[in-house]
């Protein structure tokens, strides 16, 4: 009598469960990583959009200048012709007659002063004689910004008032024209190595209320 043998029931395999725990730490950990990569992206973004800006300001500043130079030029009628006087002439006569006001110790912005610096320490000469000066000239009018470093201990609006007389002077006596008006910007004060900053209380006891 034979006797039924059933065959053995197949093995199958099933992969280990993840303890729960496990899965929301994998998931919190891949958030984290997620928003810190969104933040990341955005903030290389910023910087990208904010450089592009910059890039563009600075284009369309150049263009600017370029075309004022371009056009910014002094015409005077004469007999047989015309002359045509470039601002760079009016800047420089008016750099020269600020800079022989007392009380002026320098022209020019910062970054004018610091690439005037540079280029005395390397041996490429002064300070140019136009540094800090800007001339708007129509027909024969100008119009004239001119910045200033006043030495301490000198009343700024008597040298402002000064300069502005000066450059009238010597642009309206010189090149013909007629200036319109002088702005003068007074953009820092100078004081010598071995004067009175630092010493305050000596100072203060000059002033008596």
């Amino acid at each position: 009598m034979s006797e039924n043998i059933e065959a053995p029931a197949p093995v199958v395999a099933t992969a280990p469960v993840q303890p729960s725990s496990t899965m929301d730490n994998f998931r919190a950990g891949a958030s984290d990583l997620a928003e810190q990569a969104e933040t990341k992206f955005a903030v290389a973004a910023d910087a990208v959009s904010d450089a592009a800006d910059r890039a563009v300001d600075a284009t369309r500043n150049a263009f600017d200048n370029a075309a004022r130079r371009i056009r910014n030029n002094a015409e005077l009628a004469a007999d047989r012709g015309k002359t045509h006087i470039r601002h760079e002439v009016v800047e420089k006569i008016a750099g020269i007659a600020a800079r022989e006001v007392p009380g002026v110790y320098d022209l020019g912005g910062d970054v004018a002063r610091m690439f005037s610096a540079v280029k005395e320490r390397i041996g490429l000469g002064d300070a140019d004689a136009d540094q800090g000066v800007k001339v708007t000239l129509e027909g024969r009018n100008a119009q004239i910004d001119v910045t200033i470093v006043i030495e301490f201990g000198y009343v700024v609006h008597s040298v402002t008032d000064t300069v502005r007389v000066k450059v009238i002077n010597s642009v309206e006596n010189l090149l013909g024209l007629e200036v319109t008006g002088v702005d003068v910007i007074v953009d820092d004060v100078h004081v010598d190595d071995d004067g009175p900053v630092g010493n305050d209380e000596a100072r203060a006891a000059d002033y008596v209320a």
